[in-house]
């Protein structure tokens, strides 16, 4: 990724990126970073990581589990599926999935609650084997 000011909230966001989803998963984002998507890698690493995870209002905890709510909501499968990895860092743990699946069917539905179960499912059990 590329270079910024120290302190920035790129810097802010880089690091929270880091702490939620690992090091692994940023350094492969950054080293399959393209000019097509740099500047979409910098709104997201400032907006999303470097201004909303990095706010002290929720616990990671606890906005890992609206995030992995929202994601199954609207059916982002790939991202459902990496923020579940990202409960390893964040603290949410498998009854939290299943309870905030629980409110996904009755809010967004149950069909997308049904892929997501699946999904969390597979990723839970992908995790205990690694």
């Amino acid at each position: 990724m590329s270079e910024r000011a120290p302190g920035s909230r790129y810097d802010t966001g880089l690091a929270t990126r880091r702490s939620v989803l690992g090091d692994a998963h940023v350094d492969r984002a950054g080293a399959n970073m393209t000019d097509f998507d740099t500047d979409f890698q910098t709104l997201i690493t400032e907006s999303a990581w470097g201004t909303v995870w990095s706010d002290d209002t929720f616990s990671k905890r606890e906005r890992s589990i609206v995030t992995l709510a929202l994601l199954a909501g609207l059916g982002h499968h790939e991202e459902f599926a990496m923020h579940v990895r990202a409960t390893a860092q964040t603290g949410a743990t498998a009854e939290d999935i299943r309870e905030l699946l629980m409110h996904v069917a009755i809010y967004a539905g149950v069909p997308a609650a049904n892929t997501a179960i699946k999904i969390a499912k597979e990723t839970l059990a992908g995790m205990q084997a690694d």
